[in-house]
């Protein structure tokens, strides 16, 4: 392709722990080198983003630097067998939008091992809404109903307002579980009840302080999104051979917590990690998102922006304000 040019959301460093984000324009030639270039269709808001897009040198080291972990769309440009131009395709964690160049923006070029096509039954903004946090959420689900069944009991999701919450609060009740979520009881106990949680309760009766090695029993299962004090008191809360998922440290990467919920309760926990996620297990989570995990109500746990909104919706996510999925209309 042509050294074209295309808009871009570019975030720079001005000045030490100084940074300016605005909407520029780049050059192709300017991307990183890769096997495959993606006209990109959506993009979505990750907190990981919101962080590089804030200087955050614990996610992306050098700047200047476009974030956007997600990317969906159609392939511009292939060097690999794997992909042809026209296909639709799907690109989320790996080194996207940390130090590669990500998805604000009209065009990625990525490695051919980053990519899956486009599975059947799913447009690329659906794709988008899941997008990372859509598919963290599927892998957590896909680890704990090997452990719970719907009628071991209830499960527990924290973060429930979140990306990767609200999808799996969708999830679960779509296959018959009974969903308690954790969440602001008055500004998201509509949202959250009206995606299929029983039951919601705050943060605040989440999160014991008492110091005590185990609570009293309750969950078959958790999944967790944020860490911390939620995540210790959701295990020392968890029933005889129950499993917690654990995918997030919004709210402390700490775990205050002793080992008797494992050894007295036999209690499991499990770690999620999305970014390097076996390709395998990569595509067949993308097939349960698309086909028997396919959600309905798919746009009402998102909304969508276009990438000049991207500042002010950043600075919600940061505060913690920015309810369900974000998709980032890019070139649809």
């Amino acid at each position: 392709m042509e050294n074209k040019t295309f808009k871009a959301m570019v975030v720079t460093e001005t000045a030490e722990k100084t940074f300016t984000r605005a909407i520029t324009t780049r050059s192709i030639e300017d991307l990183p080198a890769g096997e495959v270039l993606i006209k990109v269709a959506y993009s979505s808001l990750n907190y990981k983003d919101a962080l590089s897009a804030t200087g955050n040198k614990g996610v992306t080291r050098n700047y200047p630097h476009t974030p956007g972990i997600d990317t969906a769309g159609v392939v511009a440009e292939s060097q690999s067998d794997m992909f042809k131009p026209g296909e639709e395709v799907i690109v989320t964690s790996y080194d996207l939008g940390m130090n590669t160049s990500g998805g604000f923006a009209e065009y990625v070029r990525v490695p051919a091992d980053w990519v899956v096509k486009l599975p059947a039954g799913l447009t690329m903004k659906e794709a988008m809404i899941y997008g990372t946090a859509g598919f963290t959420a599927g892998m957590s689900v896909n680890a704990l109903i090997h452990m719970v069944k719907p009628d071991h009991g209830e499960v527990l999701v924290t973060g429930a307002s979140g990306g990767v919450g609200s999808v799996a609060v969708s999830i679960l009740t779509k296959l018959g579980y009974s969903v308690v979520a954790v969440g602001g009881i008055v500004e998201e106990k509509a949202y959250l009840t009206g995606i299929g949680a029983r039951e919601v309760i705050s943060r605040e009766d989440a999160a014991d302080t008492s110091g005590k090695p185990v609570l009293k029993a309750r969950w078959a299962g958790v999944i967790d999104t944020v860490g911390g004090d939620i995540l210790a008191t959701a295990i020392k809360s968890t029933k005889y051979n129950g499993s917690v998922t654990c995918c997030g440290n919004a709210a402390s990467p700490d775990l205050p917590l002793s080992v008797f919920p494992f050894i007295l309760r036999n209690v499991r926990l499990l770690g999620i990690d999305s970014q390097n996620c076996p390709m395998a297990l990569r595509t067949r989570i993308w097939e349960k998102l698309a086909g028997e995990w396919r959600l309905d109500g798919l746009a009402d746990i998102s909304s969508e922006i276009t990438l000049e909104d991207l500042d002010n919706r950043i600075q919600l996510m940061l505060q913690g304000k920015n309810k369900g999925r974000t998709v980032v209309r890019v070139n649809a």
